[in-house]
C-alpha cells in the first residue's frame, strides 16, 4: 500500500488535526478575547498554511471555499453556540454582530494578470503567467493597519502562506496556529516573531505596564508535535540572552562605571 501527501488509510481523517488545531486555535481567541476585549485590545489569530487552495480555490463557476475556511466556520459557529447559550453579555452581542465569513480573511500574493490569490514563490518557479509578489498582499495590511485594529472590523483570523516577513508588524497577534508543515528553523522563527508584540488598545496605546505586561502579553501558538523541540530551543535562546542582561540596578552594577550627566 502507497500513500500520498494528503491521503488516509483505515478510519482515519486525513484533516483531523487540522481540525483539531483549528478548533483549539478558535477557542484560544475566544477566551483572550472575552477577557481582554474589556479593556479595549482586539484581540488577532494568525494560521499559517501550505498553499492556497487550501483557502480559496478557483472553479470554471468562479471563487470556492478551500478546506481550511470551511473547517474554520463549522468550528467557529460550534464554539460560538457553545458560548452564546451561557449568557446575555457585551461580549456576547458583539459576537452575534459578525457573520461567520467576515470574521476571518486571507492575506496572499494576488497574480496581477488573473486577480487570483497564488501561492508566493509561483513567481519563482515561473509558474504564473502573471507577475506575483507578496508585496502586494502586505501593503494592504500595513495601509489597513488601524483599521484591522477596529473594534469596527470584523476580521479577526487572519490566514496566510508565508510568515509575512516583508514589513508586516501588527502588535495584537495573540494566537498563531502553524497548519503548514515545515522543518525550517528560521521559518518557524519569523511565524512565531509574528505574535512577539507588545500589544495595543484603541487608543494606540501600548499594554506596557509593568503591573499587568506579562498578563496580558501572552501568546499560545497551537502547532504539531515536530514543534516541541524547536520551542524548547527557542526558549533556551531566549533565557539566555536574558540571563546574561542585569536584573537590577544596584550598587554593584554601577561600581566602576562613569556616569556623565549634561551640563
Amino acid at each position: 500500500l502507497f500513500l500520498r501527501p494528503g491521503e488516509s488509510w483505515g478510519d482515519v481523517d486525513g484533516l483531523a488535526i487540522q481540525r483539531e488545531m483549528i478548533r483549539r486555535t478558535i477557542k484560544e481567541h475566544l477566551d483572550k478575547e472575552k477577557r481582554l476585549r474589556p479593556l479595549g485590545i482586539k484581540v488577532l489569530s494568525l494560521f499559517f498554511i501550505d498553499e492556497v487552495a487550501k483557502y480559496r480555490c478557483y472553479t470554471d463557476t468562479g471563487e470556492e471555499s478551500g478546506e481550511y475556511a470551511r473547517i474554520f466556520e463549522e468550528e467557529y459557529l460550534a464554539q460560538l453556540n457553545e458560548v452564546l447559550n451561557l449568557e446575555d453579555t457585551p461580549y456576547n452581542r458583539y459576537l452575534k454582530g459578525i457573520q461567520p465569513a467576515k470574521t476571518h480573511n486571507g492575506y496572499f500574493s494576488i497574480d496581477k494578470k488573473t486577480k487570483r490569490l497564488v501561492n508566493p514563490e509561483a513567481k519563482a518557479r515561473g509558474e504564473s503567467a502573471g507577475e506575483t509578489d507578496d508585496v502586494d498582499a502586505y501593503d494592504l495590511i500595513l495601509k489597513d493597519k488601524e483599521r484591522l485594529l477596529s473594534f469596527e472590523e470584523p476580521v479577526r483570523f487572519i490566514f496566510s502562506h508565508s510568515a509575512l516577513r516583508e514589513g508586516w508588524d501588527n502588535p495584537n497577534v495573540f494566537v498563531i496556529c502553524t497548519l503548514k508543515h515545515s522543518d525550517n528553523t528560521i521559518s518557524r522563527r519569523q511565524e512565531v516573531g509574528r505574535g512577539l508584540r507588545l500589544s495595543v488598545n484603541q487608543n494606540g496605546d501600548r499594554m506596557d505596564n509593568p503591573a499587568t505586561v506579562h498578563q496580558i502579553n501572552v501568546l499560545t501558538v497551537v502547532a504539531s508535535e515536530s514543534y516541541k523541540d524547536f520551542v524548547g530551543a527557542l526558549q533556551k535562546d531566549i533565557s539566555d540572552s536574558l540571563s546574561a542582561r542585569p536584573r537590577k540596578a544596584d550598587e554593584a552594577y554601577f561600581t566602576g562605571k562613569v556616569l556623565k550627566t549634561p551640563t
